[in-house]
């Protein structure tokens, strides 16, 4: 009991370290689960502790989105930002409800597709990184409601783990004209509408079958993913706007590429 709570402390941690960065949170977790033995049921404690990372991203952004929420009745600009979300969500809504025993099933529980997609995405991101190319956008609320509900089915691509929800979403936004620094807000404000209803409709799914320690885990885990996350959230913007996304495309290449070595060593 003791050893499956320090696993579930650290996949927390390592949940809030990645959901942000382009390197695939569900991925890293994945992966680490099982080298480390780890098995949720229903691979709920997976989906569930991101509840803590989307509290830290509205915690960073609670003053924005109160003010948002206050203009939007007045001001075109507002509701449009509010509709640009709200239009890239609904592709995952559909998608995500009619593939999710799937996604479950297949996808969650084939560690090597994870790791193989975890570095053909890391040189998807090194390409886009050294486009030079002059960015039509560089705020994240000037997105026209075309381009993001084209980013919305971007998005999609990142039900297969190791893909990565940010980083599917971020190059994307980076392909249609936007500066890395608005991608990654983007990112940020799509990422709550998209993991409250990956969380609401996964906790309904599996509410029968998860028991009090699995409960025990998810909090632990919920908990360090919060505090985990408060980290990244404050320091990513920063980061991607003078130095880009090649760190996070070295890691994913490196992650994968040691995770494809272990699978194939029968481990």
């Amino acid at each position: 009991m003791e050893s499956n709570t320090i696993v579930a402390a650290v996949l927390g941690i390592l949940e809030g370290l990645t959901e942000f960065i382009p390197v695939s949170s569900t991925g890293h977790l994945l992966l680490a689960g099982h080298f480390l033995g780890f098995d949720s049921p229903g691979r709920s404690f997976e989906v569930l502790i991101q509840l803590g990372a989307l509290l830290a991203i509205l915690g960073a952004y609670a003053t924005r989105i109160v003010q948002i929420l206050r203009d939007a009745p007045h001001d075109p600009a507002a509701r449009r930002f509010v509709a640009a979300v709200l239009v890239a969500f609904a592709p995952a809504v559909v998608i995500g409800v009619l593939a999710h025993e799937f996604i479950k099933t297949v996808l969650f529980e084939t560690p090597m597709l994870i790791a193989v997609m975890l570095i053909l995405g890391g040189f998807v991101l090194l390409w886009v990184d050294r486009r030079a190319v002059t960015p039509r956008y560089h705020r994240a609320e000037d997105f026209p409601l075309s381009m993001a509900l084209k980013i919305g089915f971007i998005q999609c691509l990142a039900m297969i783990p190791g893909v990565s929800r940010s980083g599917a979403t971020i190059v994307g936004a980076l392909l249609l004209g936007s500066d890395k620094r608005s991608a990654a807000e983007f990112s940020f404000f799509l990422a709550m509408p998209t993991m409250l209803g990956a969380f609401t409709y996964d906790l309904w799914q599996n509410r029968d079958i998860l028991d009090a320690a699995a409960w025990g885990d998810i909090a632990v885990g919920f908990v360090t993913a919060l505090l985990a996350g408060i980290l990244v959230v404050r320091w990513l913007l920063g980061y991607v706007s003078q130095h880009g996304y090649a760190l996070f495309a070295w890691w994913r290449i490196g992650v994968g590429s040691v995770a494809l070595l272990a699978l194939m060593a029968g481990m």
